[in-house]
């Protein structure tokens, strides 16, 4: 059914005569609907407050009426309590809001030739048939004025202002009438009636069914088309049709969309570069000397490593770690290096080319000087407007919420608040870290091992590895709770905040929201990476974490590994977690709500009725959809050098996303109010700053994480004379020469091994660089261990100022406008100008030229001679 009201000649709709609108002409277009329940049906308020909704409400619908509007209310089919309003916006309102809202109309077709792109015959096996869904056609425009409206290019009244267009004005109006005076402070705004339970729900029409498409040939039935050539499974490999999105959706859905298929694009290269480096680490593990060396009966079976606990933890053998040396062969190699310079690269790229892309679309959905011209003030920061200022600008005075006084303490406090609930996140990774530490004590006395020990479990089933995957269980429970708590107070604080546009508001909750989820679910990374394994001390002189945990040490092998154990499970995790609360509890909610409806009544439900009982999208829309996919953005930068498949899976992830999420728009929520939106908001900078943190993280991962830069040094330097006894340079005895020694006889009785020493060895083999036993400097950081530092370093500054050199020459190199766009700019310019203005300076020089000729004339009258 389409939104024209076809319903209303249905004999099972009753409807409520009131003084609103009573004709039922089956022509006018629905703009709105709102939902109310019936005061005189309801029995869980008091009479006194039922009275008070029901006034409340219908000064509001009185002042909706005199602002223009039409009303019709409709009584529910399915359930007698529910009333809904059919709100109606007439030729006039329209034109009057739309100059009001500077809206961008049509003035006339676009005229510039487009080139053909080279790749037009590729691209055209992944486009949507043009038969079914018609490209849209492009105008230039200007905001209207309804003086110059003959300028405009009007075919039909009843299609100039398309739905989206009419459900926004329709807001717009909804948003800002008001309903009660309370101490000359006016209250008003749909927003408000919907918190306080005046009003159920206020919505703009779906125009028919996602089944199947409308019997009304009037009727477009752009939904059904979405749902068939957008949201459906099939269409996985298919460009999507972002015109046609947000000619529907309007322009902030429509520039999601655009981002996140452009995302998802460009991640295909990342992820075949990052294949093609999984698959050199796979080819090339079998030569691993170091892991071969690990695993050897004669080599990594003769060293016998010292506990990695007090008390409980007992010696073992440095063939237990062999399996999970043979695995991080295959990410820590030489293709990890390229990778991240690579993915340090591919980043730029594609920022650069997103600002390219974002200023077409800019163009063409008419958002380039959007935010100076059309945004307008949010309600509830004009309904807070009691102090009154001087603007330095227009030297007038204008109304404010707060002075600059209340301004500066409402910024601590936020600024404040912000803070301690990050505190809070820290103490809770803390909370892990402590876990990970007592629990390992736990593990390392319950899954004993010894020396000569043959178990198959013992090669997967380690006491770190146990501690490892249940630490980041635990921490992938905690930051999903934490999610659910921070949401909340994020929003508390910006509503505190009071933003003075709805851009101003989302910019600032997607900072907040960014900075939580940031520390929330990165931190436990940072600390695998950076911390865990790089201040043990020695087995003689332990380090102590809160003067009571020893601190965690890594395998031989180094921590990367289990880095990339702990991104594997909160990745995987989170986008699990996150399509059960966004696409299967939305679709069991309106199953049931179906089967309930269907149960209760046989009657022929009208359109109205369907989207109602769909679920509302929430007053931030897309912005958890925008959250998802820069969390993961971050997953997929800033340690990518831990595990060069990330852009693979984020590449599978993001084309079920799109379709998840278009399915979703399209199904099982009610239509979004079309809302203006001129690029990405805040999320744009705040993708900038991970990719410049990217380079950063992904060279301190391949210095002090991974083992590249020791192995390098002893490659280079300690495996030949004068420090190593190999006539070339080689990779052999680089285990043995990189495990320092430690006399058992040293053991402080803190921390010496309650179990006993089998064999006659008197030492015992750690990860670190001192000196031995017996040396003039014993246990203390010998030449290998300032070489190695020295090495990180350098490389950490010299691949830091590449890549970023790289970066500023693409940056400076591709132009964020390209120059087809800005000839577009220029032309429609041109255009607003000889048409809204040249046109008036024409009645000017006409009405002037009509003046002068009568004062031409009366001169001549006066001079000219008298006739004889």
């Amino acid at each position: 059914m389409c939104s024209i009201q076809q319903g209303f000649l249905l004999a099972e709709i009753l409807v409520i005569k009131r003084e609103i609108n009573k004709s039922i002409d089956g022509q006018r277009r629905i703009d709105f609907v709102l939902v109310y329940e019936d005061e005189t049906k309801k029995m869980t308020h008091k009479r006194i407050d039922r009275k008070k909704q029901k006034r409340k409400r219908q000064v509001y619908e009185s002042n909706l009426i005199n602002n223009g509007l039409q009303l019709e209310a409709t009584r529910s089919v399915l359930d007698e309590k529910l009333v809904f309003v059919k709100v109606h916006a007439p030729w006039e309102v329209l034109c009057t809001y739309a100059e009001v809202m500077h809206i961008k109309l049509p003035l006339q077709p676009d005229d510039l030739k487009t080139r053909e792109s080279a790749f037009n015959w590729f691209t055209s096996l992944f486009r949507v048939d043009e038969n079914i869904i018609k490209p849209e056609q492009e105008f230039f425009t200007a905001p209207f004025e309804k003086e110059h409206l003959s300028n405009f290019y009007i075919q039909d009244k009843d299609t100039f202002f398309n739905p989206a267009t009419r459900s926004r004005i329709v807001h717009f109006i909804l948003s800002r009438v008001e309903y009660a005076t309370k101490n000359n402070v006016k209250k008003f705004g749909i927003n408000k009636l919907l918190d306080s339970g005046i009003y159920k729900a206020a919505f703009p029409l779906h125009d028919s069914s996602f089944r199947h498409p409308s019997t009304d040939p009037a009727c477009p039935s752009e939904r059904y088309l979405l749902y068939r050539e957008w949201a459906h499974p099939k269409n996985i490999f298919k460009l999507q049709p972002l015109d046609f999105i947000r000619k529907y959706y309007g322009e902030k859905i429509g520039i999601y969309f655009a981002w996140l298929g452009f995302y998802t694009n460009m991640l295909i290269v990342a992820a075949f570069v990052g294949v093609g480096c999984f698959l050199y680490g796979c080819l090339t593990k079998d030569n691993c000397t170091w892991s071969q060396e690990v695993c050897d009966p004669n080599i990594g079976g003769n060293i016998i490593m010292c506990p990695q606990c007090d008390k409980v933890c007992t010696y073992w053998n440095l063939t237990s770690t062999c399996e999970s040396s043979k695995k991080l062969c295959i990410f820590d190699s030489f293709g990890t290096l390229v990778f991240a310079v690579f993915m340090g690269i591919w980043v730029t790229l594609f920022l650069e080319f997103w600002k390219r892309r974002q200023a077409e679309l800019e163009y063409e959905w008419d958002t380039v000087e959007y935010l100076e011209q059309e945004e307008q003030v949010r309600p509830e920061y004009e309904a807070q407007c009691t102090h009154v200022v001087m603007n330095e600008i227009t030297q007038q005075e204008e109304h404010v919420p707060y002075t600059a006084c209340g301004k500066c303490i409402r910024m601590t406090f936020c600024a404040s608040a912000v803070f301690f609930w990050i505190l809070l996140i820290i103490a809770s990774v803390i909370g892990i870290i402590v876990y990970r530490l007592s629990v390992f004590l736990v593990f390392s006395a319950t899954l004993s091992r010894h020396i000569n020990g043959t178990q198959a479990i013992h090669k997967y089933l380690t006491p770190q590895t146990a501690t490892s995957v249940t630490a980041s269980l635990i921490s992938f429970v905690v930051i999903m709770v934490l999610n659910i708590i921070y949401e909340k107070v994020a929003i508390l604080i910006t509503d505190f905040e009071l933003p003075r546009t709805q851009t101003d508001y989302e910019n600032s909750l997607t900072t907040k929201m960014f900075l939580f989820q940031f520390v929330n679910y990165y931190s436990s990374c940072f600390y695998i990476a950076f911390f865990k394994g790089k201040f043990v001390g020695h087995p003689g002189n332990p380090v102590y974490w809160l003067g009571k945990y020893r601190n965690e040490e890594c395998d031989p092998g180094g921590c990367l590994l289990e880095l990339t154990t702990q991104l594997a499970i909160i990745v995987g995790g989170k986008a699990i977690w996150n399509n059960i609360q966004e696409v299967l509890l939305p679709w069991v909610k309106n199953l049931i709500g179906r089967y309930c409806a269907d149960a209760r009544s046989e009657k022929i439900v009208p359109r109205w009725e369907h989207d109602y009982h769909l679920q509302p999208i929430g007053k931030l829309g897309l912005f958890y959809e925008y959250l998802e996919m820069v969390i993961q953005f971050g997953f997929v930068t800033l340690f990518v050098a831990s595990f060069p498949l990330a852009p693979l899976l984020a590449l599978f992830n993001n084309m079920l996303e799109i379709r998840l999420d278009a399915w979703k728009l399209t199904t099982q929520f009610r239509r979004m109010v079309p809302q203006k939106a001129q690029d990405i908001g805040a999320w744009q900078p705040i993708m900038q700053g991970i990719a410049i943190l990217a380079v950063v993280t992904n060279a301190m991962i391949i210095a002090f994480t991974s083992d590249m830069i020791p192995r390098l040094v002893y490659y280079w330097s300690f495996s030949v004379p004068p420090y190593g006894s190999h006539s070339s340079h080689t990779m052999k005895g680089y285990i043995n020469n990189t495990l320092s020694v430690f006399n058992i006889s040293d053991f402080r009785n803190a921390s010496k091994p309650s179990s006993p020493w089998f064999g006659n060895q008197t030492t015992c083999r750690y990860r670190d660089f001192r000196y031995p036993p017996g040396h003039q400097h014993q246990y203390e950081h010998n030449i290998y261990y300032w070489h190695v530092i020295a090495a990180k370093l350098a490389f950490i500054i010299v691949m830091e100022h590449v890549i970023y050199f790289v970066k500023f020459i693409i940056s400076y190199i591709i132009p964020d406008v390209s120059q087809k766009t800005k000839s577009k700019v220029k032309r429609e310019k041109y255009l607003t100008q000889k048409l809204l203005h040249e046109n008036d300076l024409k009645v000017v020089k006409k009405t002037m030229g009509k003046i002068a000729d009568k004062i031409i004339k009366g001169v001549d009258s006066t001079f000219r001679p008298k006739s004889e």
